[in-house]
């Protein structure tokens, strides 16, 4: 017959499983350095934005791998907020629902954009010519909406959300979140400003300001997850209240 006294030694009561923890931030850090290897796209869709592409010839390679790396990374953005979830919910269950909706919003707009790049090609292969150059433009045009939507609003509400749970519970060091909050605001403050037609120098030196904070915390983010995992002091602190159904431990007083 069990006791309290074995109740109170049993491991899955006492504690989280650390191993557990530590595959789970590994897991997430993992995905987000996954998610930059949409980099080279910039090189890649080069061509399709050219006068005439659709018409002319050539091979289309650079479209096809940019369109696979971006799938890759539209996966692995939802497979960060997969891992992180049944960990921060723990913080803010709200909070990390909205994280993981603004993430799978992201990968659906990033599928979208691949789409209507990959509709290029195959209105090319088929030979539609000089007539199809309004429609090549058009669908070009869809996915940088696409883009300006997916991956330059969302990412500041990623931010915001997923920041906010990791400032409040400390499973990261604070600087990292505080880094994200920054990026949120410079690149909505940017993508407002190109939304509403301002350019000019002031606005190419804010580009570059507004990307530089939210790339560097989610790369951050990934490296310390990777590296470091999460805080002890921080996971035994969550560990406090009874686990959520789902969690991968069972929590201190889930007996």
């Amino acid at each position: 017959m069990a006791t309290g006294t074995e109740t109170a030694a049993d491991p899955e009561v006492i504690g989280p499983p650390i191993d557990r923890m530590r595959r789970a931030a590994r897991t997430a850090g993992a995905l987000y350095l996954l998610t930059f290897i949409s980099i080279p796209t910039v090189a890649l869709y080069a061509g399709v934005r050219e006068p005439g592409y659709i018409s002319g010839s050539g091979p289309d390679a650079g479209v096809l791998a940019g369109g696979i790396l971006e799938l890759i990374m539209g996966f692995a953005c939802i497979g960060t907020a997969v891992a992180l979830y049944p960990v921060v919910k723990r913080q803010s269950e709200a909070f990390a629902m909205g994280f993981v909706g603004t993430r799978v919003l992201e990968a659906a707009t990033i599928f979208v954009g691949v789409a209507s790049l990959w509709t290029i090609v195959a209105l090319r292969r088929s030979g539609v010519g000089a007539e199809g150059s309004v429609v090549g433009d058009m669908l070009v045009s869809l996915y940088d909406r696409v883009f300006f939507v997916g991956q330059s609003l969302v990412p500041a509400a990623n931010a915001l959300l997923l920041g906010t749970l990791m400032y409040r519970s400390r499973l990261v060091p604070r600087g990292l979140p505080l880094l994200g909050f920054l990026g949120a605001v410079t690149l909505v403050t940017y993508n407002f400003a190109t939304l509403f037609g301002w350019s000019g120098e002031t606005v190419d030196l804010l580009a570059l300001v507004a990307v530089l904070p939210i790339a560097a915390w989610e790369f951050g983010l990934g490296l310390y997850l990777v590296v470091r995992g999460f805080r002890p002091e921080a996971v035994a602190a969550l560990d406090t209240a009874p686990a959520f159904p789902g969690t991968p431990w069972a929590g201190r007083f889930a007996g």
